[in-house]
Parts: C-alpha cells; structure tokens; sequence
C-alpha cells in the first residue's frame, strides 16, 4: 500500500496523546500525517488544500480512463444529432414546437 509521499507517521497511541486540534494544527501547517495500528497504515490527516488536490486529480483521472476506454473502444461510428432526437421520437420541428417553462 503506497502511503502519502513525505507524510509523517505515527501510531493511534500518538495521535490520542496529540490531540485532534495537534493534528489539525499539523495539517493546517501543510504536514501531512499518517495514522497507523500494528504498524500498518490505517488513516491519514491532510488539509483541506491537499484534501482539494487528491479530489481534483482523481477527478482527472476519471476523465482520462474514460477517454482511453472511449479511444479503444471507438469503431468509428458517429451518431447524428437527428439520429439521436429520432430514438426518442423528435425532430427538430417537434422540439422547435416546444413551449418554453418561463
């Protein structure tokens, strides 16, 4: 299991001596730590910055292994906007024809 690159690790016993607002302290300083039980990693405390980081790029991430998929995936085949309104039984009149809700 990879871990926080340059976190500091300590055990459960540790961090009940710390304290939550020692920790959040250290994690509003940028440290980022490591909670561990038996000697394996179990929980981590990061700021809200870093926390932002980690959703953005898994985010990123998600987009990218969707693109890939796409790219081997793609036969080629392009579906029209007409073909698309014509599965769901539209044209573009019908939808012109569409009161708008104001």
């Amino acid at each position: 299991m990879t871990v926080l690159k340059d976190a500091h690790q300590l055990t459960v016993t540790e961090a009940t001596k710390r304290g939550v607002a020692g920790l959040v302290a250290d994690a509003e300083r940028g440290d980022a730590l490591v909670v561990t039980r038996h000697r394996r990693p179990v929980a981590a405390v990061v700021g809200i910055d870093r926390l932002a980081e980690i959703d953005e790029a898994a985010a990123d991430l998600r987009d990218l292994a969707l693109v890939l998929a796409r790219s081997v995936a793609d036969k080629g085949r392009r579906t029209s906007l007409d073909e698309v309104m014509a599965a769901f039984g539209h044209t573009r009149e019908s939808l012109a024809d569409i009161e708008d809700d104001e």
